[in-house]
Order: C-alpha cells, then sequence, then structure tokens
C-alpha cells in the first residue's frame, strides 16, 4: 500500500510544479493541514480551512511552484519530500528562494486519501522534527 502512497504524492506534486494549487481531490474531507513555520504558522481542519489558509499564503506570492527534489517514504501511512519552491513576492519581487531555500512536507496518507499535511518552509527543520538530521 506504501508504494501508491508515493505515487499519490508525487501525482500532487505534478500539479504544484505547474503552479497549480487548486485540486483537493487528494485530500482526506476532515484533513488535519499544518503549516509547522513560515509566515503563518498554525493548524487547520478540513478541507475549506486548508484552502483557506493556503490562499492567504498563495496571495503574497507570483508564480509560486513548488519542485520536488527527494520523496522517501518514512512508513506505511507517511511520506516525506523535500521540496524547492520557487516564485517572487508580488510587492517586494524577492525571490522565495531568498527567504527559505529548502522547503519539506510531511504527507499522512490513509485509504487512498492525505488524512494530514504539514508543510515546512524550512526543510532543516522536518529533518530534525522526524529526527532524520544530517
Amino acid at each position: 500500500m506504501s508504494r501508491e502512497n508515493v505515487e499519490l504524492v508525487r501525482s500532487i506534486y505534478e500539479d504544484w510544479e505547474r503552479g497549480d494549487f487548486s485540486s483537493s481531490e487528494w485530500a482526506d474531507p476532515e484533513i488535519e493541514y499544518v503549516m509547522a513555520d513560515g509566515p503563518s504558522p498554525g493548524s487547520w481542519t478540513g478541507v475549506a480551512e486548508m484552502a483557506h489558509a493556503w490562499r492567504e499564503v498563495l496571495s503574497a506570492w507570483a508564480d509560486l511552484h513548488a519542485v520536488p527534489e527527494h520523496c522517501r517514504e518514512l512508513d506505511e501511512e507517511r511520506v516525506l519530500v523535500l521540496n524547492r519552491n520557487t516564485g517572487r513576492g508580488k510587492t517586494s519581487e524577492m525571490e522565495v528562494g531568498q527567504m527559505w531555500r529548502k522547503g519539506a512536507n510531511v504527507f499522512h496518507v490513509r485509504d487512498g486519501k492525505v488524512t494530514r499535511l504539514v508543510v515546512y518552509f524550512e526543510g532543516d527543520r522536518a529533518l530534525a522534527d522526524l529526527g532524520l538530521e544530517g
């Protein structure tokens, strides 16, 4: 089952690489969405709350894309993706990479749906939280 989880996560990133964050078909209706760090840390429950929280982040950026650099199965339900975000601030024109070099996402998958998504703007923090430093 876990190989299918990795494939699900890769399919999500196919859209995100193109800057398309509009689909939520992959999400469980009661998904727990966590921004562990970054501009607006917090936790939200449900697809509508996740969409609202992510729209707030997206509203500050132009041409935001999430490019996966490494995808790793952690266990039967969790997939770690180390990624690089590209884009620029709508007001500042600052490149995302000037603020956050490498990010990470941890997807918790059950029965073909993402039940929890933890977003890290600082990938090193994700590795530390997961005990994978170094």
